[in-house]
């Protein structure tokens, strides 16, 4: 089990894009006059492409412009502490070819606010990051992150 700094669990692309298949709202995040933003939408991963069922505006807007954009879906079972978050980055586009379109018809991705929603877009997975939060009351979990990050927040040697 690798790692990061902060002792999280660091999630492999296959096993991050097969989380983002169990749960159905993610959020986008994007530029918008020049200020970041983040809104929440409902999608589904088909392949290695995350598809949104949207309606005018802001991400509709971003996916014609072929904008750069992050997607992030996680989850999390408060009582134990433990559970996992996924950080993609990729290109957004809308979806043109009728093929396409007709193809994410069939997705299990019915609108939730607003039944105009009939405009799909496409987000690639060029860059997909996880990590995997472990409960602390696990021995081997400490174990793991003392070895990993071998000091505490003064410098001194941990588990030693």
């Amino acid at each position: 089990m690798e790692l990061d700094l902060n002792g999280l669990e660091i999630v492999e692309r296959s096993e991050c894009l097969r989380l983002l298949k169990t749960v159905p709202i993610g959020r986008i995040g994007l530029s918008l006059n020049a200020l970041p933003v983040v809104l929440p939408v409902n999608f589904v991963l088909r392949d290695d492409t995350i598809i949104v069922r949207t309606a005018p505006g802001t991400k509709l807007s971003a996916a014609m412009s072929n904008a750069v954009v992050a997607f992030e879906a996680d989850q999390f079972v408060p009582i134990t502490h433990t559970g996992w978050s996924v950080l993609v980055q990729g290109v957004s586009r809308v979806l043109r070819d009728p093929a396409e379109i007709e193809a994410a018809r069939q997705l299990p991705l019915r609108p939730w606010a607003n039944e105009a929603t009939d405009w799909f877009m496409a987000i690639s997975t060029e860059v997909v990051n996880g990590r995997r939060v472990r409960s602390w009351d696990r021995p081997a979990a400490h174990a793991a992150f003392v070895s990993a990050v071998g000091t505490n927040h003064r410098g001194a040697r941990l588990g030693g």
